[in-house]
């Protein structure tokens, strides 16, 4: 497996609890991908660069305020929610996913990290009360489907000078998928912040509200 060295490569001002956690996610994954299908069986060895680094691509876009709140929707395995909640502690991540089995792995990494600034729900983002400044996700589902789901959850009151909205990490041509936003969708190519080959097709979609 690769090591943290991917992370400081991009991110250079990491303290040393910073390092101390991100250096502690590729153990812990390795013991419980064994235990729950987190992330596939190729990929455990490329952790750091796909899951943690691609995690970290919303950290290359925006730097997000102290005490502003994040909603990580279908969080999975904790991707994007825990690599942020490390490079951003004091703002507040929520990680919400339906699969039971998955949050219980998330709620152990979180304990186990000590990140005070996570809270964690088993359930669906259309039931889930409070608002939100940003929604983030990867690879969760089409844009038009979050946006139904999160939009009554972002919150109107602006804390940056980018408006409040969704980010979401996604791949291959997504003409189709952005068109009912024609010209409100923002599309980065995450290869222009790393130079890594399995970024080459990977994209950033920020959607105002």
């Amino acid at each position: 497996m690769e090591g943290v060295s991917v992370i400081t490569k991009y991110f250079k001002n990491l303290d040393d609890l910073q390092l101390q956690r991100f250096t502690q996610l590729g153990a812990l994954y390795a013991t419980w991908n064994e235990r729950v299908n987190l992330v596939s069986r190729k990929d455990i060895e490329h952790l750091y660069e796909r899951h943690i680094l691609h995690s970290l691509s919303i950290a290359r876009f925006i730097k997000f305020k102290p005490d502003v709140k994040v909603m990580d929707l279908g969080t999975g395995g904790g991707f994007p929610g825990i690599p942020l909640a490390i490079c951003f502690p004091e703002v507040q991540f929520t990680l919400i996913d339906s699969i039971a089995k998955k949050m219980r792995v998330v709620e152990d990494l979180v304990q186990v990290l000590d990140l005070k600034n996570v809270s964690t729900i088993v359930g669906r983002a259309e039931n889930i009360k409070g608002s939100f400044d940003y929604v983030v996700s990867r690879a969760v589902a089409p844009l038009s489907e979050i946006y139904a789901w999160t939009g009554k959850s972002i919150a109107k009151k602006q804390q940056h000078a980018m408006p409040n909205g969704i980010i979401c990490l996604k791949g291959g041509d997504l003409r189709d998928e952005l068109m009912p936003f024609k010209n409100r969708v923002e599309v980065h190519e995450i290869h222009d912040w790393f130079d890594e080959e399995f970024f080459e097709t990977k994209k950033l979609v920020y959607l105002p509200c």
